[in-house]
Protein backbone atom coordinates (compact mmCIF):
# COMPACT_ATOMS: atom_id res chain seq x y z
CA UNK A 1 0.00 0.00 0.00
CA UNK A 2 0.90 3.82 -0.35
CA UNK A 3 1.59 5.23 2.49
CA UNK A 4 -0.49 8.13 2.15
CA UNK A 5 -3.02 5.34 2.16
CA UNK A 6 -2.65 5.60 5.67
CA UNK A 7 -5.92 3.78 7.58
CA UNK A 8 -6.04 3.99 11.40
CA UNK A 9 -7.94 1.39 13.79
CA UNK A 10 -9.14 2.66 17.53
CA UNK A 11 -9.63 -0.51 19.83
CA UNK A 12 -11.65 0.86 22.40
CA UNK A 13 -12.60 -0.73 25.62
CA UNK A 14 -13.90 2.07 28.74
CA UNK A 15 -14.21 -1.18 31.12
CA UNK A 16 -10.55 -2.57 32.11
CA UNK A 17 -10.54 -6.23 31.69
CA UNK A 18 -11.87 -7.08 28.77
CA UNK A 19 -8.62 -7.73 26.73
CA UNK A 20 -8.38 -4.94 24.31
CA UNK A 21 -4.78 -5.22 24.34
CA UNK A 22 -4.45 -8.74 23.33
CA UNK A 23 -7.02 -7.94 20.72
CA UNK A 24 -5.08 -5.28 19.41
CA UNK A 25 -1.73 -6.59 19.33
CA UNK A 26 -2.74 -9.69 17.97
CA UNK A 27 -4.38 -7.51 15.25
CA UNK A 28 -1.18 -5.81 14.60
CA UNK A 29 0.67 -9.04 14.47
CA UNK A 30 -2.11 -10.16 11.86
CA UNK A 31 -1.06 -6.97 9.93
CA UNK A 32 2.54 -7.51 10.06
CA UNK A 33 2.31 -11.12 9.23
CA UNK A 34 0.19 -10.05 6.13
CA UNK A 35 2.85 -7.65 4.90
CA UNK A 36 1.59 -4.67 6.21
CA UNK A 37 3.65 -1.48 7.45
CA UNK A 38 1.92 -1.24 11.02
CA UNK A 39 2.42 1.18 14.04
CA UNK A 40 0.63 0.11 17.23
CA UNK A 41 0.76 2.99 19.52
CA UNK A 42 0.08 1.96 22.73
CA UNK A 43 -1.61 4.64 25.40
CA UNK A 44 -2.05 2.57 28.10
CA UNK A 45 -0.04 3.75 30.81
CA UNK A 46 0.66 0.06 31.92
CA UNK A 47 2.38 0.25 28.26
CA UNK A 48 0.86 -3.75 28.52
CA UNK A 49 1.47 -3.81 24.17
CA UNK A 50 4.79 -2.21 23.87
CA UNK A 51 5.95 -4.64 26.62
CA UNK A 52 4.33 -7.13 24.72
CA UNK A 53 6.19 -6.92 21.30
CA UNK A 54 9.27 -5.94 22.77
CA UNK A 55 9.56 -9.86 23.67
CA UNK A 56 9.24 -10.54 19.94
CA UNK A 57 12.16 -12.64 19.17
CA UNK A 58 11.64 -12.06 15.31
CA UNK A 59 10.97 -9.37 13.25
CA UNK A 60 7.32 -7.45 14.15
CA UNK A 61 4.79 -4.09 13.90
CA UNK A 62 6.79 -1.09 15.89
CA UNK A 63 5.42 0.10 18.76
CA UNK A 64 5.62 3.46 20.22
CA UNK A 65 4.10 5.14 23.59
CA UNK A 66 1.81 8.03 23.23
CA UNK A 67 -0.84 9.97 24.95
CA UNK A 68 -4.25 11.01 24.09
CA UNK A 69 -3.25 14.96 22.55
CA UNK A 70 -0.34 13.33 21.02
CA UNK A 71 -2.21 10.84 19.15
CA UNK A 72 -2.28 13.50 16.10
CA UNK A 73 1.27 13.74 16.30
CA UNK A 74 1.53 10.16 15.97
CA UNK A 75 -0.76 9.54 13.21
CA UNK A 76 0.82 12.34 11.37
CA UNK A 77 4.52 10.67 11.73
CA UNK A 78 3.14 7.18 10.30
CA UNK A 79 2.18 9.13 7.31
CA UNK A 80 5.69 10.76 6.86
CA UNK A 81 6.74 6.88 7.32
CA UNK A 82 4.30 6.04 4.70
CA UNK A 83 2.37 3.22 7.16
CA UNK A 84 -0.27 1.12 6.10
CA UNK A 85 -1.60 0.70 8.94
CA UNK A 86 -2.06 2.60 12.41
CA UNK A 87 -3.52 0.87 15.19
CA UNK A 88 -4.25 2.53 18.81
CA UNK A 89 -4.86 0.38 21.80
CA UNK A 90 -6.61 2.77 24.07
CA UNK A 91 -6.47 2.41 28.46
CA UNK A 92 -9.68 1.93 29.89
CA UNK A 93 -11.73 4.57 31.47
CA UNK A 94 -9.74 7.33 30.00
CA UNK A 95 -12.27 8.62 28.16
CA UNK A 96 -10.48 11.50 26.59
CA UNK A 97 -7.76 9.50 25.19
CA UNK A 98 -10.66 7.34 23.87
CA UNK A 99 -11.99 10.21 22.29
CA UNK A 100 -8.70 11.28 20.99
CA UNK A 101 -8.28 7.98 19.31
CA UNK A 102 -11.95 7.88 17.85
CA UNK A 103 -11.68 11.32 16.02
CA UNK A 104 -8.77 10.78 13.86
CA UNK A 105 -9.90 6.28 13.66
CA UNK A 106 -11.04 5.24 10.52
CA UNK A 107 -12.54 2.44 12.08
CA UNK A 108 -13.35 1.96 15.92
CA UNK A 109 -13.42 -1.29 17.42
CA UNK A 110 -15.09 -2.19 20.25
CA UNK A 111 -14.24 -5.08 22.74
CA UNK A 112 -16.29 -6.59 25.19
CA UNK A 113 -16.90 -9.53 27.51
CA UNK A 114 -19.98 -11.30 27.35
CA UNK A 115 -21.22 -10.45 30.86
CA UNK A 116 -23.47 -7.30 32.18
CA UNK A 117 -21.02 -5.47 33.29
CA UNK A 118 -18.97 -5.18 30.29
CA UNK A 119 -22.30 -4.34 28.06
CA UNK A 120 -22.82 -1.75 30.87
CA UNK A 121 -19.42 0.32 30.32
CA UNK A 122 -19.86 -0.84 26.06
CA UNK A 123 -22.97 1.22 25.78
CA UNK A 124 -20.53 4.63 26.74
CA UNK A 125 -18.53 3.60 24.71
CA UNK A 126 -20.87 3.20 21.78
CA UNK A 127 -22.84 6.77 22.72
CA UNK A 128 -19.03 8.41 22.54
CA UNK A 129 -18.31 6.77 19.31
CA UNK A 130 -21.79 7.51 17.70
CA UNK A 131 -21.65 11.11 19.08
CA UNK A 132 -18.34 11.21 16.63
CA UNK A 133 -19.85 9.68 13.52
CA UNK A 134 -17.58 6.65 13.21
CA UNK A 135 -18.25 3.31 11.83
CA UNK A 136 -17.79 0.79 14.15
CA UNK A 137 -18.10 -2.42 15.39
CA UNK A 138 -18.14 -5.01 18.59
CA UNK A 139 -15.99 -7.77 18.78
CA UNK A 140 -17.44 -10.40 21.46
CA UNK A 141 -13.78 -11.79 23.81
CA UNK A 142 -13.09 -14.32 26.03
CA UNK A 143 -16.29 -16.01 25.53
CA UNK A 144 -16.97 -19.56 26.60
CA UNK A 145 -16.25 -22.10 23.66
CA UNK A 146 -19.62 -23.20 21.98
CA UNK A 147 -20.91 -26.64 22.77
CA UNK A 148 -21.50 -28.27 19.18
CA UNK A 149 -22.10 -24.91 17.57
CA UNK A 150 -24.56 -24.16 20.60
CA UNK A 151 -23.47 -21.22 22.40
CA UNK A 152 -23.56 -20.70 26.35
CA UNK A 153 -26.52 -18.66 27.72
CA UNK A 154 -24.22 -15.72 28.82
CA UNK A 155 -23.12 -15.15 25.38
CA UNK A 156 -26.79 -15.40 23.89
CA UNK A 157 -28.06 -13.17 26.48
CA UNK A 158 -25.11 -10.79 25.45
CA UNK A 159 -25.75 -10.95 22.05
CA UNK A 160 -29.53 -9.98 22.77
CA UNK A 161 -28.08 -6.98 24.59
CA UNK A 162 -26.52 -6.02 21.55
CA UNK A 163 -28.87 -6.19 19.74
CA UNK A 164 -31.03 -4.44 21.65
CA UNK A 165 -28.05 -1.53 21.58
CA UNK A 166 -28.53 -1.83 17.70
CA UNK A 167 -24.35 -2.70 17.61
CA UNK A 168 -22.74 -4.05 14.76
CA UNK A 169 -20.81 -7.19 15.84
CA UNK A 170 -18.36 -8.52 13.80
CA UNK A 171 -18.88 -11.96 12.80
CA UNK A 172 -16.34 -13.68 14.23
CA UNK A 173 -16.26 -14.22 18.61
CA UNK A 174 -13.45 -14.32 19.76
CA UNK A 175 -13.08 -17.81 22.66
CA UNK A 176 -11.21 -17.73 26.07
CA UNK A 177 -8.33 -19.62 24.79
CA UNK A 178 -5.11 -19.49 27.27
CA UNK A 179 -2.91 -19.72 23.81
CA UNK A 180 -3.77 -15.88 23.22
CA UNK A 181 -1.85 -15.36 26.27
CA UNK A 182 0.67 -17.64 25.84
CA UNK A 183 1.35 -16.57 22.60
CA UNK A 184 1.90 -12.99 23.95
CA UNK A 185 4.37 -14.04 26.56
CA UNK A 186 6.90 -14.21 23.64
CA UNK A 187 5.56 -11.29 21.40
CA UNK A 188 3.79 -13.73 19.00
CA UNK A 189 0.03 -13.87 18.10
CA UNK A 190 -2.11 -17.10 18.20
CA UNK A 191 -1.32 -17.33 14.60
CA UNK A 192 1.99 -18.57 14.97
CA UNK A 193 0.95 -21.18 17.15
CA UNK A 194 -0.48 -24.55 16.83
CA UNK A 195 -3.81 -23.95 18.18
CA UNK A 196 -5.61 -23.54 14.80
CA UNK A 197 -8.74 -22.68 16.44
CA UNK A 198 -7.44 -19.68 17.79
CA UNK A 199 -5.23 -19.33 14.76
CA UNK A 200 -9.01 -19.33 12.67
CA UNK A 201 -10.42 -16.59 14.60
CA UNK A 202 -7.71 -14.36 14.72
CA UNK A 203 -7.89 -14.69 10.83
CA UNK A 204 -11.29 -14.03 10.43
CA UNK A 205 -11.18 -11.39 12.59
CA UNK A 206 -8.35 -9.68 10.47
CA UNK A 207 -10.29 -10.56 7.76
CA UNK A 208 -13.16 -9.05 8.48
CA UNK A 209 -11.52 -5.34 9.98
CA UNK A 210 -9.10 -5.61 6.71
CA UNK A 211 -11.84 -5.92 4.49
CA UNK A 212 -13.98 -3.05 6.10
CA UNK A 213 -11.21 -0.98 6.15
CA UNK A 214 -9.92 -1.86 2.78
CA UNK A 215 -6.87 -3.54 3.84
CA UNK A 216 -5.22 -6.65 2.63
CA UNK A 217 -6.90 -9.89 3.35
CA UNK A 218 -5.73 -13.42 3.11
CA UNK A 219 -3.37 -15.88 4.93
CA UNK A 220 -0.43 -15.06 7.39
CA UNK A 221 3.22 -15.57 6.49
CA UNK A 222 3.80 -17.20 9.77
CA UNK A 223 7.51 -18.94 8.93
CA UNK A 224 6.57 -22.65 10.76
CA UNK A 225 10.18 -22.45 12.83
CA UNK A 226 8.44 -19.80 15.00
CA UNK A 227 5.33 -21.56 16.31
CA UNK A 228 6.11 -22.15 19.81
Amino acid sequence: MDGSDLKTLAVIALKGGSGKTTVATHLALAAHLRGLDTLLVDTDPQVSARDILSARETPGPVVVESSGRNLLAAQFAALAERKDLLIIDTAAGAVETVGEAVVIADFVLLVARPTLIDLSGLARSLMLVRRLGKPSAVVVNQAPVARETVEAPLVKRAMKGLDYMKADVAPVILRSRAIYQVALERGRSAEESSDRHAAREIAALWDYVAATMGLRTGEAAAPATTRP
